[in-house]
């Protein structure tokens, strides 16, 4: 049987298209990781990656309107988030019960996302090629 490139998952130019979803736990401040995920969400989406960002735990405060971390002494990064639609990167998950347990509600957030529940989560997960927790 023959398989067409899309078929094997390789693009017009060559190369291989992953399925990358970058896991988010941590809370925006504090810790290099928020930061650091999310410049590398970026450079794996100019890569021409399929990336999606998923949000569990502390991870859904990276999301929240209205950050003030002038009190903190760093910058504020969370408006990076409203740039990730001009890298093609518009597959943003939230964990429902996440959300729930530190009365989050969705309007709340900075960006469109979809809200699934934890069970869901997971089935999104086992779709990845590769998966990459900060």
């Amino acid at each position: 049987m023959t398989e067409t490139r899309d078929e094997i998952g390789l693009e017009a130019g060559g190369g291989v298209r992953k399925k990358f979803m970058f896991v988010n736990r941590k809370a925006p401040y504090g810790t290099i990781y928020a930061l650091e995920g999310l410049e590398v969400v970026l450079i794996s989406a100019a890569f021409d990656q399929d990336v999606s960002l998923a949000f569990l735990d502390d991870g859904v405060y990276q999301l929240v309107k209205g950050q003030q971390t002038k009190g903190l002494e760093v910058k504020n990064f969370s408006p990076t988030y409203r740039a990730l639609e001009g890298y093609d990167v518009e597959k943003l998950y939230v964990e429902r019960e996440a959300l729930e347990a530190r009365g989050i509600r969705e309007d709340q957030l900075l960006v469109p996302v979809q809200v699934v529940s934890a069970r869901e989560m997971g089935q999104l997960m086992e779709q990845q090629d590769v998966i990459i927790g900060f």
